[in-house]
């Protein structure tokens, strides 16, 4: 949950700091107060673009910033996210400490020009990033934001959630855990099979269906493999032809140095081994007077020792050189064959021409088992483009009756929301197949008796989109399968109510957030009506003053004398006694357990 905001320089939100709590929190207020200016900078920190002329005037930038609390089981997931996008797992500010756990730390810079620097954690990222964790953290419902609720796409998701939810329940499932993504047997099924039938057809495309170009290919395979094999060539066999050939085209020189060597150490007069000789009787007869010497002693006789190994040496060396024409033709002939064959296949060293040789040999295999391999996969194909269809139309079958589920329970919902006579149905049209399966959903909305049902996007008005989104949560919620966030924002969803509706709206708006099976969830609700407000677990007022001049935004949480004070002010415009009698029975009546709570807790 959102459990701490700051915004500075935002517009007329100069410096603004709020500590939200679990449940639901509600902000009220004259209009032009700021109110709707806190939302939009809270849906900066799930991503969303923000307005070129925010930063307030005669500043440069604008900084939204947020510490929000991940409850449990969203953990693992948020974890995830952070760990795809490079992110540091622990939130890094002045108000955070460095251990605190389940905790992430957003920022938005907003530069005057549109321009904006994002950070999760400390770290530098982009708004696309923040966006993909801002889809597990924060729902945002509005007059101008709904999650997709107008975008056909998202249709098909929403249904499924709701379907695997049922599916889950009847089944005796027990709640998925942190761990758990969206696994539905049914998905899962038409995942696989159309993942196999798409391999198969990748494959089979590989193969090629150009016959003749493959019999092309085949014959320059053979003649490269006939060339390349015929050569027999050997792992570094180039390294050790150029030392061959070298040794061998300089027999001569090699021979005449290794006697002169060994001339100089061992076989003339005044050579070195006679010099060592002399030197060693010399020190002989010193040590006799001076027994330090003995270590010199014995290093000259090492020395000789050591003279007359290598003399051997060499003699045995240039014995063994002979001149051999032949032998240095054929290396010659050899290398010029490597060297034709590196530039051939553009390498390097003889190993990767071999590694070129496998690779071709393996071609060759692939192409000649061709029609082997095509029969196969043939097979494969038609078994899996079977399994796939099974799967659509097992999943099309749950859609339906997971869509009539639908329908009643946001009937119903609508109903006590003030809409009545509006219904949202949900059409199920043939598509191509797919990942999802043959399925394509729109949800319709229906709102008089009568009328045709039209898409959502082009009849329903901000206040029912609102309301919509609401249902359509409390249908998720009841099937045990709510949206995975956590904190869900409403921003005026009691555009077009009162009285008995708002009440039944804002019973139906803390019932998400206190439903057991989410702990720790949290709601934000901005609200003109005081039957909405009475709900609120806390209240905060919003206002605006003029300081130093200037007009700014000031949030102050509300105490219970001062919040039944509001209450009334929203009742009547003025604080009369009345107002606030009025003000006490709707905070009791909001306090009595109602029957959306209990179907929450169930």
């Amino acid at each position: 949950m959102l459990r701490h905001l700051r915004v500075t320089n935002f517009a007329i939100l100069s410096d603004v700091e709020i500590e939200l709590g679990t449940g639901m929190n509600v902000l009220t207020g004259e209009t032009g107060a700021g109110k709707s200016l806190i939302v939009e900078a809270v849906n900066l920190l799930r991503g969303g673009r923000a307005s070129a002329d925010i930063p307030r005037a005669g500043t440069d930038e604008a900084v939204v910033e947020a510490i929000v609390e991940v409850p449990e089981d969203l953990r693992a997931r948020v974890a995830a996210v952070l760990e795809g996008a490079g992110l540091p797992q622990h939130a890094s500010s002045p108000s955070v400490s460095e251990d605190a756990e389940g905790e992430v730390f957003i920022r938005r810079v907003i530069q005057r020009g549109g321009r904006s620097r994002t950070y999760v954690n400390g770290a530098l990222t982009t708004a696309a990033r923040l966006a993909e964790l801002g889809a597990l953290l924060i729902d945002l419902s509005g007059q101008h934001q709904h999650q997709g609720l107008v975008d056909p796409s998202r249709h098909l998701e929403l249904l499924d959630s709701f379907a695997r939810a049922g599916s889950d329940r009847s089944s005796n499932r027990k709640k998925p855990d942190a761990a758990e993504t969206s696994a539905w047997p049914l998905a899962e099924t038409m995942t696989v099979a159309w993942a196999e039938l798409r391999r198969c057809d990748d494959e089979m495309a590989s193969l090629g269906g150009d016959e003749r170009a493959r019999e092309a290919r085949v014959d320059y395979l053979k003649y490269q493999l006939e060339e390349l094999e015929g050569a027999a060539f050997k792992s570094g066999e180039d390294v050790t032809i150029e030392v061959d050939r070298a040794r061998l085209a300089s027999v001569d020189t090699l021979q005449s140095a290794a006697r002169a060597a060994e001339e100089s150490l061992y076989g003339g007069d005044d050579s070195a081994r006679d010099r060592v000789a002399v030197a060693t009787r010399e020190i002989e007869k010193a040590r006799r007077v001076d027994p330090s010497l003995d270590v010199v002693a014995k290093q000259l006789v090492e020395i000789e020792t050591l003279i007359d190994d290598v003399a051997d040496q060499l003699r045995t060396y240039a014995d063994k050189l002979e001149g051999d024409p032949e032998r240095l033709a054929s290396l010659d002939e050899r290398l010029a064959l490597i060297r034709r064959m590196l530039r051939k296949h553009a390498a390097g060293a003889i190993d990767e021409v071999i590694v070129k040789a496998t690779e071709l040999r393996a071609e060759l295999d692939g192409l000649l088992g061709r029609e082997s391999r095509i029969a196969d996969l043939t097979a494969a194909r038609t078994r899996a483009e079977a399994a796939a269809i099974a799967a659509a139309a097992a999943l099309t079958i749950a859609r339906k009756a997971a869509a009539k589920r639908l329908e009643k329970q946001v009937g119903a919902a609508l109903a006590e929301l003030g809409m009545g006579t509006a219904r949202v149905t949900v059409a199920i049209d043939p598509r191509s197949l797919g990942p999802t399966g043959s399925d394509r959903v729109e949800l319709m909305l229906l709102s008089n008796k009568g009328e045709e049902a039209r898409p959502l996007a082009k009849i329903a008005s901000g206040g029912e989109l609102s309301r919509i989104m609401l249902a359509l949560k409390l249908a998720l919620q009841s099937a045990g399968r709510a949206d995975p966030v956590a904190t869900y924002v409403f921003d005026e969803v009691d555009s077009g109510i009162g009285g008995a509706t708002a009440q039944v709206v804002g019973s139906q708006i803390r019932a998400i957030s206190s439903s057991e099976a989410q702990a720790s969830r949290q709601v934000l609700c901005v609200t003109h009506l005081p039957q909405i407000a009475a709900f609120a677990d806390h209240h905060f007022h919003v206002e605006k003053a003029e300081v130093g001049g200037r007009v700014e935004t000031h949030v102050r949480r509300l105490t219970a004398a001062a919040r039944k004070d509001e209450l009334a002010r929203m009742l009547g415009g003025s604080v009369t006694s009345k107002a606030k009698a009025h003000a006490a029975e709707l905070l009791a009546d909001a306090a009595r357990p109602r029957k959306s709570d209990k179907h929450a807790a169930s």
